[in-house]
């Protein structure tokens, strides 16, 4: 399987989240499994524990799936002792899960957005992707710098509130430290645990919403599929979703002329993890 530019991925059974995934992977990592595919006898697929779908794995042996310990831990153990990797005790300072933690902390000093983290490590919430990417203080800083600090432009609902220095000393350093976890789709939110969740549409008309011209190719991207769907609703005479799409572009449009983006410019491509709901072959 591939992207449309033709960048690989891969098709990961169901894990904790319950889910499969299909995420990019390497041109390497990617002709390596096609040669294991090739050389795979066709066996019958197992049905997964947690679906109940049927799944053909890659390394299976005699029809059962082949140890994680023969996989990785056996190879990467006699790898590190004649490296002389070892920890007091002989155990290898090299592991599976720290290629894991390796690809979440590349991904985070490289930019990628919280949410693509997250799904990329299969994680079920983003405070997990926070604590396992070990963001530090200083990123969380910056962030919150280039967003919320001074002369940074900014719209929303909630963005008078931080222009006019109105955010208590309580909120500036709860925001300081978590600024990652207050992230949306298209902006972040100001609320503080203590607030309890917000009960309105927290993108659009949360009185403690911002967001910032990062966000803007997103912005657009929500704008017209909001467009989208108001011409499918105007096809099936569905009155009142054409009223409610009509009113989610009448939130965007002036977010967008507040943060100086124009309407039509660049779109985010992958909104809402679309790709999350492509199929394997």
């Amino acid at each position: 399987m591939s992207y449309p530019d033709g960048t690989p991925r891969l098709h990961i059974p169901a894990g904790k989240t319950r889910q499969e995934r299909l995420v990019p992977l390497n041109q390497e990592a990617a002709a390596a499994i096609r040669l294991v595919q090739t050389l795979r006898p066709k066996e019958r697929g197992l049905r997964d524990r947690l679906t109940g779908v049927e799944t053909r794995y890659l390394f299976m042996r005699f029809g059962k799936l082949i140890s994680l310990h023969y996989l990785f831990e056996s190879p990467l153990q006699a790898v590190c002792t004649q490296a002389r990797l070892l920890t007091g005790d002989n155990k290898a300072t090299v592991t599976p899960h720290r290629f894991r933690h390796t690809v979440g902390t590349q991904l985070a000093k490289k930019g990628a957005r919280l949410r693509t983290i997250q799904k990329i490590l299969g994680h079920e919430s983003a405070t997990m992707s926070i604590v396992y990417i070990g963001i530090t203080d200083e990123d969380v800083r910056q962030d919150y710098q280039a967003v919320l600090g001074p002369g940074a432009i900014i719209a929303g609902p909630g963005a008078q509130r931080v222009k006019s220095g109105e955010l208590a000393a309580e909120e500036v350093s709860w925001l300081t430290s978590n600024f990652f976890k207050t992230e949306l789709e298209l902006g972040h939110c100001l609320r503080l645990p203590q607030e309890g969740p917000c009960e309105c549409d927290l993108y659009l008309t949360c009185a403690k919403f911002v967001t910032s011209p990062e966000y803007a190719p997103r912005l657009r991207q929500r704008r017209r599929m909001e467009q989208e769907l108001v011409e499918d609703a105007i096809q099936h005479g569905w009155q009142r979703e054409i009223e409610r799409h009509q009113c989610a572009i009448q939130r965007l449009e002036p977010l967008l002329t507040d943060l100086g983006e124009p309407l039509d410019g660049p779109a985010a491509t992958d909104y809402n993890d679309r790709q999350d709901k492509e199929t394997a072959p």
